[in-house]
């Protein structure tokens, strides 16, 4: 073999070595975090991820931050809000997600009334401080989306220069089922009118069990603002949908938004993993790579109501990309651990 080939050789050889290492760069311990539903992950300029989700008691907000998602499971939760012993914010406190505006720290969370638990409204905690593990967490009281109804799921993202705020209500008319609304904000606190309505139930796939479209999520990539969201009933049927618009395009012209008419991701059998959704998006350290956060459980069956269920866990893979721009979710990946799933004891919460 001459010279060249021989180099050449020893190029491919070192390039097959790298790359299972770099694989393994962006390997996930899943679940990253055991019992928590609905998280939100934020990579910040300081170099950690800071994480929050619901836990299963419904009674708390916690928040934990490490350097890499493999260490969030391990990291210190510290709870910095508890439901309120009566009135409003006093049960089924769901879905926070920490923000970081203008320099400042907002926590967006769902919360029902101690007395009414299903009159379910939107809330904001604010906190001053640099890391959101000190400081005083203010309440702020009800955000307010123009019309009384159950809302959840609130979600803000900026885009264009321009802060927008995504959530999920029953629409004004009463009508059945939840829809996934959008409007700008005028500052952290407060939507300005009029709210356009993005995604209501329409396929089969979204109706099974309850007519739902729920927990937005935003990312703007390759030209396009991209929104997942999660339907149908939180048990092995719920999955997340797709809608996208131009990054160029007046958000809030529902006309700009294409909606798939089938899931992006859904329930795995072959990989031991149901119902995933409510994700949030962030990226590897050094931000070329997108990862998908979400929850699902590792079992199919559940006994009883399955929002009384505890074990939907935290878990995390990489986002891919098509050749055409598209994203890529593919299938739940499996737990690590002998035969892919991990078994978990499915108690009811306390």
């Amino acid at each position: 073999m001459n010279r060249p080939a021989v180099f050449a050789a020893a190029a491919m050889l070192a390039l097959l070595a790298i790359q299972p290492i770099a694989a393994a760069e962006i390997s996930f311990a899943n679940p990253l975090v055991r019992q928590r539903a609905d998280p939100h992950v934020t990579l910040q300029p300081d170099g950690w991820y800071y994480y929050t989700a619901t836990v299963p008691e419904y009674d708390r907000i916690e928040v934990r931050r490490a350097r890499s998602l493999n260490e969030l499971g391990a990291a210190d939760a510290k709870v910095v809000w508890r439901k309120h012993a009566s009135g409003e914010m006093g049960a089924h406190i769901w879905a926070p997600e920490m923000h970081r505006i203008d320099g400042k720290w907002y926590i967006y969370f769902t919360a029902g009334r101690a007395d009414k638990i299903w009159e379910i409204r939107l809330y904001v905690l604010e906190n001053a401080s640099a890391n959101p593990l000190e400081g005083q967490w203010l309440e702020r009281g009800q955000l307010k989306t123009g019309w009384e109804s159950f809302s959840l799921d609130a979600t803000t993202f900026e885009h264009r220069g321009q802060r927008y705020l995504s959530w999920t209500q029953r629409a004004p008319d009463g009508s059945k089922g939840t829809n996934i609304y959008l409007a700008k904000m005028d500052g952290p606190l407060a939507i300005r009118q009029p709210a356009v309505l993005l995604t209501r139930p329409e396929y089969a796939w979204e109706k099974i069990g309850h007519e739902v479209n729920e927990a937005s999520s935003f990312l703007v990539k390759n030209g396009r603002v991209w929104m997942t969201y999660s339907a149908s009933a939180t048990d092995a049927n719920y999955a997340l949908g797709l809608l996208s618009a131009p990054a160029d395009a007046d958000l809030l012209d529902a006309r700009a938004w294409t909606k798939s008419p089938v899931p992006v991701m859904r329930s795995s059998a072959a990989n031991g993993q149901y119902g995933p959704g409510h994700n949030s998006f962030t990226t590897t350290p050094d931000g070329k790579t997108d990862i998908l956060v979400y929850h699902a459980r590792n079992y199919r069956d559940i006994v009883g109501e399955p929002l009384r269920d505890p074990n939907r866990h935290t878990r995390a893979q990489v986002l891919r990309w098509r050749a055409d721009g598209t994203p890529d979710f593919g299938e739940p990946v499996a737990d690590q651990g002998a035969g892919g799933a991990v078994a978990v004891a499915r108690t009811a919460p306390r």
